[in-house]
């Protein structure tokens, strides 16, 4: 077996403790050091995971020699500043998505990584999913037909969360659409590509939180409905329709565990259990290509993460979505 890989995280929040573990789950992966501004917070998370090195402060993770790749799980409005910092120590990056706020950060992240000759990547999980990739690879082979219709939403009761919490404070880069918006964006992107042109609405909280978007993607032969919320929950059941059959993506979609297709007339329910909580299949993804030198991943590349994020710009840019940070 390939020497293990050395993970270090950042930001022990709810998160970090889903994907780490998983990463006890994943051969070849060892979690050797947490970071967190507050040391106490730190010591705990690494009492409960084993974790060798413990830090009060993300400098002193970077600095140390205690991690090949770090984790990046901080409220999104942190990522850049953070995967900026660990790149230039010579860590390796998975960042959580959004990798980050706007196009610009992003450009900024790659440059980075490229400058220092590091591994970097958006930790979108589903890309990873089986159910997803199944969908993708029977898209691909033309199991349904020529796809002209794409529907996904992901929404959840948000309201009740106070208002200095990371999706409601502007200040954090707070509302539906960075956060969970992102998967319907990313379904359409990865089964249908780029649109040609986007129209979007969005409603807001009185302290300027966005709370609800919904979009249409138009391109040449195709439309997907998309849709992101926090006023309400949703069923999460994504739709991949052609003109030989249908993919339902089983709730809840973005970390399914299985889907049911009908062509032809015919129904199928697939079955496809996930290891862990569902992010071992990232994780995997990473350690190889850490194994094979790369310095991103042909699966989700940093082109892939540009895209997302323009995409995500323009919608914001036509819904006047915009945060006090900001230029």
């Amino acid at each position: 077996m390939e020497r293990k890989i050395r993970w270090g995280i950042v930001g022990p929040g709810n998160i970090a403790h889903k994907f780490t573990s998983d990463l006890k789950l994943v051969e070849g992966a060892e979690v050797t050091a947490v970071a967190s501004r507050n040391r106490d917070k730190a010591e705990k998370f690494a009492d409960e995971f084993e974790i060798g090195h413990v830090f009060g402060s993300y400098d002193e993770l970077f600095a140390s020699d205690s991690a090949d790749i770090v984790y990046i799980a901080t409220p999104h409005v942190f990522h850049k500043e953070l995967a900026i910092k660990a790149m230039n120590h010579g860590k390796h990056v998975l960042c959580e998505k959004p990798m980050g706020v706007n196009r610009g950060e992003v450009e900024e992240m790659i440059k980075v990584a490229k400058a220092n000759k590091v591994f970097l990547m958006e930790g979108l999980w589903s890309r990873f999913n089986p159910s997803v990739v199944k969908t993708m690879q029977m898209v691909e082979e033309g199991a349904i037909g020529e796809v002209s219709y794409l529907h996904a939403d992901f929404a959840f009761y948000g309201m009740d969360r106070d208002e200095s919490s990371r999706i409601l404070d502007p200040n954090l880069a707070s509302g539906s659409l960075l956060d969970i918006g992102i998967y319907p964006i990313f379904l359409a992107y990865l089964i249908l590509g780029k649109p040609t042109e986007i129209s979007a609405f969005s409603n807001f909280h009185q302290n300027g939180t966005e709370l609800q978007t919904s979009m249409i993607f138009h391109y040449n032969k195709a439309q997907a409905i998309l849709y992101s919320g926090l006023t309400t929950a949703s069923k999460m059941e994504a739709e991949v329709s052609g003109s030989t059959g249908e993919i339902f993506i089983h709730p809840r979609w973005h970390e399914a565990k299985g889907l049911t297709s009908m062509v032809n007339g015919e129904e199928k329910v697939w079955d496809m259990p996930v290891l862990g909580n569902g992010f071992t299949y990232e994780i995997e993804e990473v350690q190889q290509c850490l194994w094979e030198r790369k310095l991103q991943s042909d699966k989700w590349s940093h082109q892939n993460s540009l895209d997302l994020v323009g995409l995500m710009d323009t919608i914001r840019q036509k819904t006047g979505i915009k945060f006090p940070f900001e230029a």
